[in-house]
């Protein structure tokens, strides 16, 4: 574990950073929509469709402009990039009070698009590699611990706000959080230091790891496996809790459900970080999926009740909590820390594409067919991530 003095002046104080920021930008860019965007639509005379289409085309431009982020913050650091990032969204955020035409609101929501490629986990992730080098899987796991707090006080507080401020003042709140603490935070406290300099620099006389081409067979398994997984959470955050309100749960006990996914997570990255030595990170993603996979079988066939859908929820954070880790981890161990941001973002573009059109599909699939069959089209997306991260061999 590192010490005090390393949290504060060496290279442990980006994770610090990194978690207060994370924790905001999540709360306040991507957790936030799902309150306010009711509410500007019926205020605004939209269709609730069209209001949450602005969020889906933020997360396309998100997964546009990824790889963008990603090289940048190889080159820069996540000090520059990072910061633009947290000005960027509280652009954005202001956009949005004062974006009455429909054509001005999506605009401002591809602007936000921008803003989140360069303030969530891929950024972070990012910026970890380029301080830690081969050395960033365990400050990357403590990161998603912080970041695992993130609906618990977002929702809440996006509530609270909402109800005293409203929800223009909700989003003037948190455009000045993004100016006044995530963007000083990101420029003058994140250290700047590139452990991939200091490496090569040094005398040691240790064999560095083989590692596999950021290309080629492999890569795109990797980028296959991560872009089918983010199909499943986007599109059950939509929509699972109403399925199971659906089967007849009544909805207090669907709320408490849904309140079990984030615990489940942060638990989940507990055991990983104290079992971390022994296990490869590809292995931590296969185990992960593999839990998934158990999850929606024991729906198809014991039906959804209040105890299954219990622990389908525990059992689907458990999962989540692993893959977050595992989408930092698994391409520092496979690929290596050299270009890791722009291996992140390469990574990251598909997957964010997907997770942007996942809730649109899958209400399709409810529309047309079945709660069932929608659940169907999850599990098969989750059995081919699975098959893919099967698929990859470590490097010799």
């Amino acid at each position: 574990m590192p010490s005090p003095r390393d949290i504060l002046y060496g290279p442990w104080r980006a994770v610090a950073v990194l978690g207060v920021t994370q924790v905001v930008a999540w709360g306040t860019i991507f957790y936030s929509p799902v309150l306010t965007v009711p509410l500007i639509a019926a205020e605004r005379g939209w269709s609730l469709a069209f209001a949450m289409a602005g969020f889906s085309l933020g997360l396309l431009v998100a997964g546009l402009i990824a790889p963008t982020v990603g090289r940048s913050i190889d080159h820069r650091g996540g000090h520059v990039v990072m910061t633009i990032g947290s000005v960027t969204s509280a652009l954005g955020l202001l956009g949005l009070v004062h974006a009455s035409h429909p054509v001005a609101y999506l605009t401002v929501w591809m602007l936000l698009g921008a803003g989140l490629a360069a303030s969530l986990y891929d950024a972070a992730f990012a910026s970890l590699g380029r301080v830690f080098g081969p050395s960033a899987r365990s400050p990357i796991t403590v990161l998603t611990l912080a970041g695992g707090f993130a609906s618990t006080v977002g929702w809440p507080s996006t509530h609270f706000l909402i109800g005293a401020v409203g929800w223009r003042g909700t989003y003037l709140v948190y455009a000045a959080l993004l100016v006044l603490v995530c963007a000083p935070l990101h420029a003058f406290a994140l250290p700047r230091t590139r452990a991939i300099i200091e490496i090569k620099s040094g005398a040691s006389a240790a064999t560095p790891p083989a590692h596999l081409a950021p290309h080629g067979a492999a890569f795109l398994l990797v980028i296959a496996a991560f872009a089918s997984y983010a199909f499943v959470p986007s599109a059950l955050s939509a929509h699972l809790l109403a399925i199971f309100g659906r089967t007849g749960i009544d909805a207090a006990t669907v709320v408490l459900i849904g309140t079990l996914f984030g615990p489940a997570q942060v638990a989940a990255r507990i055991c990983e970080f104290v079992f971390r030595r022994n296990l490869h990170p590809l292995v931590v993603a296969r185990a992960a999926i593999s839990l998934l996979v158990a999850a929606f079988a024991m729906l198809a066939a014991a039906g959804i009740s209040t105890v299954t859908a219990t622990a389908f929820a525990i059992m689907f954070g458990a999962a989540n909590g692993l893959v977050t880790i595992a989408r930092g981890a698994v391409p520092l161990a496979l690929f290596g820390s050299e270009g890791y941001g722009r291996v992140i973002g390469r990574i990251a573009g598909p997957s964010l594409i997907i997770q942007a059109m996942a809730p649109f599909v899958l209400a399709f699939a409810i529309e047309r067919a079945s709660d069932p069959a929608a659940l169907m089209l999850a599990a098969c997306f989750t059995l081919i991530a699975l098959l893919c991260f099967a698929a990859i061999r470590r490097p010799g």
